[in-house]
């Protein structure tokens, strides 16, 4: 799928000493982001750094590593040092999705990365540039019908968005074609530009650009209407979508064999800075709901999350390739 990389040198050989408060020169952890930068995974994981850095008693440094839908990033982390210098801020993608959508990877996510914690969850939404005059999910079906087709842009092949739409045109009968990108910002900012009319992005990237009148807010795709949106439907609401349901979700995840006590610090470091008050408003201002799970909580997460998504992915009539 891509080229395999030595990946000596390219992380810092820092050790993380679990529960020590005291700042050792030099000794830094990254933190891989697998997308672009600007996305909302970035945003939440530039934000939680420095927070997560001061109580872990060392820099955590942000490093953007796209690519093959979030697995170049993945990879790199499930191939690193197993002492917490290096850690995922992980997504469905190339998770719990990847195994059902590639028939073949260059590591086993469930093998070769340990779960500490679900950061935070956020909805996804379906968002159309002004100019295409779609205000409504009817609209936009309606369009693509009329059109035989309209094109919409997620973060990439297999993402999680990208099996939202899928579902979606499944479920309608319309065709939906689809345009990935190697993150949320750059397929948000095609959207604004009105390159392409549709994009299905979390909803981090998207909210001010709603709020300003740049895209119009179309339908979330979550259970229930969000609390950042209240106006704007869910897909359930339309007829014939009572079971359309999709989600996004940040997480952290690291190199399996990293020491139990290093896991515990590091869950512990992102509860502490999720639990922060001028983070958690920050984090509602991009649409990102904070969680901080239990380690064990995060791993059943996982697992039933998997299974979720090969069911999506079945309703979806793509194959694995």
């Amino acid at each position: 799928m891509f080229s395999r990389r030595s990946f000596a040198g390219l992380l810092p050989a820092a050790l993380l000493l679990p529960g020590t408060r005291a700042h050792a020169q030099g000794k830094v952890a990254t933190l891989v982001v697998p997308f672009s930068p600007g996305g909302g995974h970035d945003s939440m994981a530039r934000l939680l750094a420095p927070a997560v850095g001061e109580k872990l008693g060392q820099q955590v440094i942000v490093d953007n590593k796209p690519g093959a839908n979030g697995m170049v990033g993945a990879e790199l982390v499930a191939r690193g040092k197993p002492d917490g210098s290096v850690i995922l801020f992980a997504s469905p993608a190339e998770t719990v999705i990847a195994p059902t959508v590639y028939k073949s990877m260059r590591y086993d996510p469930f093998k070769d990365l340990l779960p500490v914690t679900l950061a935070g969850t956020t909805p996804i939404a379906i968002v159309a540039h002004p100019s295409t005059g779609i205000k409504t999910l009817a609209d936009l079906l309606a369009q693509a019908k009329q059109k035989n087709g309209l094109a919409y842009g997620t973060p990439g092949e297999g993402s999680s968005q990208h099996l939202a739409g899928a579902w979606l045109s499944q479920l309608a009968g319309v065709k939906l074609t689809h345009v990935p990108y190697k993150g949320a910002a750059p397929a948000t900012n095609d959207v604004v530009a009105g390159h392409i009319p549709l994009a299905i992005v979390g909803m981090a990237p998207v909210l001010p650009f709603i709020k300003s009148g740049k895209l119009t807010a179309v339908a979330v795709t979550a259970r229930e209407r969000v609390m950042w949106a209240k106006d704007v439907p869910t897909v359930r609401e339309s007829p014939g979508m009572a079971a359309f349901e999709a989600w996004h979700w940040e997480g952290v995840m690291v190199p399996a064999g990293t020491p139990a006590a290093t896991v515990q610090a590091i869950q512990a470091a992102f509860a502490a800075a999720l639990n922060q008050p001028t983070i958690r408003a920050k984090l509602a201002e991009i649409g990102i709901d904070p969680v901080g799970s239990k380690t064990a909580e995060f791993a059943s997460f996982l697992a039933a999350d998997r299974d979720r998504f090969a069911k999506m992915f079945s309703y979806t009539g793509l194959t694995p390739q």
